[in-house]
């Protein structure tokens, strides 16, 4: 895979809604969607995830549409093991991957929420077998991109016999894959299969701990380490003082509006894994390390990635800085007021990351010789 030394990932929706904006318009809109893909490509953005929930509009579908509207952004498409045949799922991949000219990566969400999984059919409620279940589809799924020659699968989810795909990814080295989860299940397919492991925005000791263990886990399969991938929302301003005060009006916001948008903590007081490390490190305070700000997190039960970073664009990359030396070199970014914040980023944030990445991957490379 090629590997630059820092990527952004953006995050687009089918239609304007957030934690503090209420939608008003379709489930599906093809104009706010166009207009958030062209605004991360202009913004600078590496590449944008496509969400995955049992209820929302096909991510596959909405994926190819953003590729056809932009000319380099490259997708994220997150899917859930379990629901379609590995089989097809690859081919579907490698066929949007050879119309695009590989830009197409995957997102395996294997998903905590077993109550969420049943609106899809899903029958195994035990998260660890349902891991179990995804290590064998993602084998599936890279024998069709790599095999040159009809393959046989006899495991205990699936059973393929001369499976092939004669449409296989556009590089040679394959569509890359994204794995998410804090569980240990989670960890050791991750150690299997992922290329890049996808981590919450977490302390840096929270992130200390879990590159360790994938790495121990790739190690373990003989594999190269993955790159990281961490997810946060920055709120930034001119001023530190004017983000903390940005960051405390979007939290008002949300708490006044957690009726009408659903963001809110699960009634059954379901938290997945990941869920809970945030929960816990909200519960050590609302501010963490240099400027990790929990407050969201401990409002909605930290159902999706909620932990931000508040201060100048300055002081922002300066903490990217810090993820990237302990290992991380993607950073998911999505605002409160996505399409505002996407264009926002890509003026100073994106570009000041970039160039004090370049600037200490230098000064290392000096050091080394």
């Amino acid at each position: 895979m090629s590997n630059p030394s820092v990527e952004f990932i953006g995050f687009i929706t089918t239609n304007n809604s957030s934690e503090t904006i209420v939608r008003n318009g379709p489930i599906l809109d093809p104009t706010y969607i166009e207009t958030v893909a062209k605004a991360h490509e202009l913004a600078g953005f590496d590449r944008a995830l496509l969400a995955f929930h049992s209820t929302i509009p096909d991510a596959i579908q909405v994926g190819q549409h953003v590729l056809s509207v932009t000319e380099k952004l490259k997708v994220m498409i997150a899917q859930r093991p379990g629901f379609t045949a590995p089989t097809l799922l690859a081919r579907q991949l490698a066929t949007i991957d050879q119309f695009s000219k590989g830009r197409v990566s995957l997102h395996v969400i294997t998903g905590g929420n077993a109550t969420e999984l049943r609106q899809d059919g899903n029958t195994i409620d035990d998260k660890n077998e349902r891991y179990a279940r995804t290590a064998e589809w993602l084998d599936v799924i890279k024998a069709e991109w790599t095999s040159d020659k009809p393959f046989d699968y006899a495991g205990k989810y699936y059973q393929v016999e001369k499976g092939f795909s004669q449409v296989k990814p556009y590089h040679p080295d394959g569509i890359s894959v994204f794995v998410g989860g804090a569980s240990d299940a989670a960890i050791e397919v991750a150690g299997k299969h992922a290329d890049t492991f996808a981590l919450w925005g977490e302390s840096y000791a929270q992130v200390r701990d879990v590159t360790a263990r994938v790495r121990a886990a790739a190690a373990k399969y003989g594999r190269p380490r993955p790159r990281f991938s961490l997810s946060v929302r920055p709120i930034i301003a001119d001023t530190e003082e004017k983000a903390w005060a940005k960051a405390d009006e979007i939290l008002a916001r949300a708490t006044a509006l957690q009726d009408k948008t659903g963001y809110r903590k699960p009634a059954d007081g379901h938290a997945t894994a990941g869920a809970k490390r945030l929960l816990s490190l909200a519960e050590q305070g609302t501010r963490i390390d240099k400027r990790l700000w929990t407050e969201m997190a401990a409002l909605t039960g930290a159902n999706s990635n909620s932990t931000a970073l508040v201060g100048t664009p300055e002081q922002v990359a300066e903490v990217f800085g810090d993820y990237y030396d302990l290992g991380v070199s993607h950073f998911l970014i999505r605002g409160f007021d996505p399409l505002i914040d996407a264009i926002d980023y890509g003026r100073e944030l994106i570009p000041l990351t970039r160039r004090l990445i370049a600037e200490r991957s230098g000064a290392r490379s000096v050091a080394a010789e």
